[in-house]
């Protein structure tokens, strides 16, 4: 849905289900924004986001945590700590998520 959602405003869209495959997306696709679920099959986001500030920096992409376990204020505060720049807790409003990306990505 969320991939759907992003296609039919205008975004390109590239899709990593596993952890461990994020990286080398970020490498190859070089995205302006990564929404990471925290909650992934192999590697944690927590982890991943932490790998991609160490290799890329903080300035690109910008990062977005999701999640519907991790809600907490300490979870927001851990996901600024690792480089995130913004942290949606599920259920998210998909106009809101929206709006919160179109100005992050150069057109």
């Amino acid at each position: 849905m969320l991939m759907l959602l992003l296609r039919q405003a205008g975004h390109e869209v590239h899709v990593v289900h596993s952890g461990r495959y994020v990286m080398g997306s970020v490498i190859d696709v070089d995205p302006d924004v990564v929404l990471l679920d925290i909650n992934l099959p192999d590697l944690s986001g927590w982890e991943v986001a932490k790998t991609i500030r160490q290799k890329r920096g903080n300035q690109r992409p910008i990062l977005i945590g999701m999640s519907g376990e991790h809600t907490k204020g300490s979870d927001r505060t851990l996901a600024g700590i690792l480089g995130f720049n913004h942290y949606l807790v599920k259920p998210y409003d998909p106009q809101a998520l929206l709006a919160l990306i179109t100005p992050l990505v150069p057109r």
